[in-house]
């Protein structure tokens, strides 16, 4: 039986109709029928069959004037992670173009990753890789995304923050990047919506409050500019548009200004046919407003790295109110609203693959240098920054520009000029000035980099800290890579050792050696050298590994301790009981009593696996016992233990016995002794002062309740001022 066509669908095959060919719109129809049927049964947390997603998304690719594989990619981009559908059926039914398409936004949910971050990492970067082979990869991902957060508020609180962040931080980004304002555009809005709803319910408010104000403002200044304009160039077409929640939430919460500060909320944009129109267009709005310094900018001669051109200039209209105006080309419009997707929505023709790989150019870079990332953390920092929505222009003292992330470093640029100018870099000059290295460049500066010709110049570590792009800091680290090895080795093992020291992990030659070469196989390095090297120049953060090498180390103490353990219990069985105890879960077991307390019977008591020596018995109250037995260290180590019905005789104690000092002192106590028939081991005696002797006496006893009596006893001897139990 086919599928059944739900409205959704009709409407995007009207869409595109006239759009694609006979044999293209049976392709779409083949992916939906294809994919109605594999997502038989599944249901979206709003209570919508599963369908309905797929078909969503490849509407909105329709609008953008995507191609048809890419239509056919989006109804089959979750059939591979959700359905027992494989990319090869995909691949034999559909082609390798769209088998590619789904595997290249199929996420790694089916593969075991040791953390979500690990995992998020792992996600963007093979959805870069997907890019660099065919870039309809994050189209097509970007639209998925868009509809996903247009059906957000049926998640979890936690989850909503979480898919808006990611969406905020990477996937509006890379729209900007692409140019494709619309994606980018709404994407941010809704996750704002998420972020920060009450900045979003006040700022929307406030927009809503200035509606019928918008409307008529824009309606008289269009009229105004069209009227004065196509005296000089008739074929214009001129739109007003509201900047966007989110480009307003930015500068008011991130930026600190007024809602009446903001001098572009509204904008007037103005498409003519060639590039001498839009300068000719600029002096007339000169002319008919004054217009505010420093708040020109000419995109046409510089472009933004995502290609995208156009003259920003802002104004005052005669009534006070500042508004922004753009110029540009049709061309230039196609390329603002769609960005990259304007390739297959407009076809190009000549030139257009040379301008995409111009496009992909980013890309590629960025690939390389969260390759060069050593850990998990690095890599999303990577994607992150280098993704940055506000740039900065500078020049060399050529003229040529320089494209930057905001925050970028007199380091970033020597880097983005060449390696080399980088690594020999010694100062640099803004504007003819000298600067310091961790100084920010501005638009519009000119940096000259000062470098020495010394051989063997190299940057320093320190650099690392300061700058802001990934392929800096990529750049340095493999400099110190190749050239000094030796002394990244010594540099990471002293870091490493001094680290071990703080955390108490110490292991013999042999066991160290074992132990480092697991931690240098997790992190992809072959042993403990590398290790040290990778470390030694940057690559690896010590306080990044420390954590989990803690971890690491107390199950390797464990694991030994518990072969040791069992090597005592094996020798234990063999012995006889000779000391009346009994240790619960361990017969015929060694034992022997701690010096520490020297517990005696009628004493609570406990035992203590020691190695190679059995078990060692002490008082529960002895201070080398836990109070909390479970929640020490090594709680397995602790045995229960009491004592046996028949006991030996003779248990020794000791006692301190304080007294008056005087003749005949110790006769009388060894006499008392002697009368109750109670052997003496050893004695000593200490002089407190010119009046008392301490006395330390080990006897023999038979329990804890014939020492008390004993102890009794001598209390009441003439001259003995107490008499305590203690250890020897």
């Amino acid at each position: 039986m086919s599928a059944e066509y739900i409205e959704a669908f009709t409407q995007l095959l009207e869409k595109i109709k006239d759009t694609y060919m006979p044999e293209e719109l049976s392709c779409v129809k083949k992916a939906y029928e294809y994919a109605y049927k594999a997502h038989d049964g599944q249901f979206r947390l709003s209570g919508e069959p599963y369908i309905i997603h797929p078909v969503a998304v490849a509407c909105i690719l329709a609008d953008t004037g995507m191609d048809f594989q890419s239509l056919c990619a989006a109804l089959l981009h979750d059939v591979v992670e959700d359905t027992p559908v494989t990319a090869q059926q995909i691949n034999d039914l559909f082609g390798t173009d769209v088998a590619e398409l789904v595997d290249g936004v199929t996420k790694l949910g089916k593969i075991p990753l040791s953390t979500k971050e690990e995992q998020q990492a792992e996600n963007v970067r093979k959805m870069f890789l997907a890019m660099s082979r065919d870039i309809r990869v994050i189209i097509i991902k970007l639209a998925d995304r868009v509809h996903n957060m247009r059906t957000l508020q049926y998640m979890s609180d936690f989850k909503r923050r979480e898919k808006a962040k990611e969406t905020l931080e990477i996937y509006a980004r890379i729209a900007h990047r692409l140019g494709i304002r619309s994606f980018k555009e709404e994407l941010e809005d809704l996750a704002i919506g998420y972020l920060d709803p009450t900045a979003y319910a006040e700022i929307s408010q406030k927009l809503d409050a200035l509606n019928g104000k918008h409307d008529n403002f824009l309606h008289n200044i269009i009229e105004s500019i069209e009227g004065r304009v196509k005296k000089n160039v008739p074929d214009v077409t001129i739109q007003g548009r509201i900047k966007s929640v989110h480009g307003i939430f930015r500068k008011v919460y991130m930026q600190g200004k007024n809602f009446d500060e903001i001098y572009d909320i509204y904008a007037v944009r103005l498409i003519v046919n060639s590039v001498f129109d839009c300068y000719n267009c600029l002096g007339i709005i000169h002319d008919m407003y004054k217009p505010i310094p420093g708040r020109f900018k000419d995109y046409i001669s510089t472009p933004k790295p995502n290609m995208y051109q156009s003259l920003h200039t802002t104004v005052i209209s005669n009534d006070g109110t500042p508004f922004e105006v753009q110029i540009r080309t049709w061309e230039m419009h196609r390329t603002a609203e769609y960005g990259i997707a304007a390739h297959w929505k407009y076809k190009l023709g000549q030139g257009s693959t040379a301008k995409i790989e111009e496009r992909l150019t980013w890309i590629r870079q960025l690939l390389e240098s969260s390759n060069d990332a050593e850990d998990v953390e690095e890599i999303v920092r990577t994607i992150k920054s280098d993704l940055a929505p506000d740039e900065v222009y500078v020049f060399t003292p050529k003229g040529d520009v320089i494209n930057l992330p905001m925050g970028a470093t007199v380091i970033d640029f020597a880097y983005a000029i060449h390696s080399q100018v980088g690594h020999k870099m010694t100062g640099a000059k803004v504007d003819g000035r000298i600067v310091s290295l961790d100084y920010e460049v501005k638009t519009g500066e000119i940096i000259d980099i000062l470098t020495s010709s010394q051989p063997g110049k190299g940057p320093s570590r320190d650099w690392l800290k300061i700058v802001v792009t990934s392929s800096a800091r990529a750049k340095i680290r493999n400099w110190f890579k190749k050239e000094r090895r030796d002394e990244n080795i010594v540099e990471g093992r002293t870091e490493l050792e001094r680290e071990f020291r703080r955390s108490g992990i110490r292991l013999d030659e042999k066991e160290m050696l074992d132990f480092l070469q697991k931690i240098a196989e997790r992190q992809h390095l072959k042993n403990p050298e590398e290790l040290y090297a990778t470390i030694g120049y940057g690559g690896l953060s010590i306080a990044k590994l420390m954590p989990r090498i803690k971890d690491d180390y107390s199950k390797y103490i464990k694991e030994r301790n518990g072969a040791q353990e069992e090597a005592v219990v094996a020798v234990a069985k063999k012995t006889r009981v000779t000391d009346g105890v009994i240790v619960e879960g361990i017969d015929n077991c060694l034992v022997k009593f701690s010096h520490c307390c020297d517990p005696l019977p009628g004493d609570e008591i406990i035992g203590f696996i020691t190695r190679g020596h059995g078990v060692s018995i002490h008082k529960r109250n002895c201070p080398n016992v836990p109070k909390n037995i479970d929640g020490c260290a090594e709680p397995e180590r602790w045995l229960k233990a009491y004592w046996a019905d028949k006991l030996p005789e003779g248990f020794r104690a000791t006692l301190s016995i304080t007294c008056m000092n005087r003749v005949g002192m110790l006769a009388g106590i060894s006499g008392q002794l002697a009368n109750l028939h109670v052997m003496i081991h050893s004695v000593g005696m200490k002089q407190s002062t010119d009046i008392r002797t301490v006395m330390y006496l080990t006897i023999s006893v038979n329990s804890s309740e014939h020492l008390s009596g004993v102890m009794e006893k001598l209390k009441r001897l003439d001259g003995v001022l107490s008499v305590e139990r203690t250890v020897q």
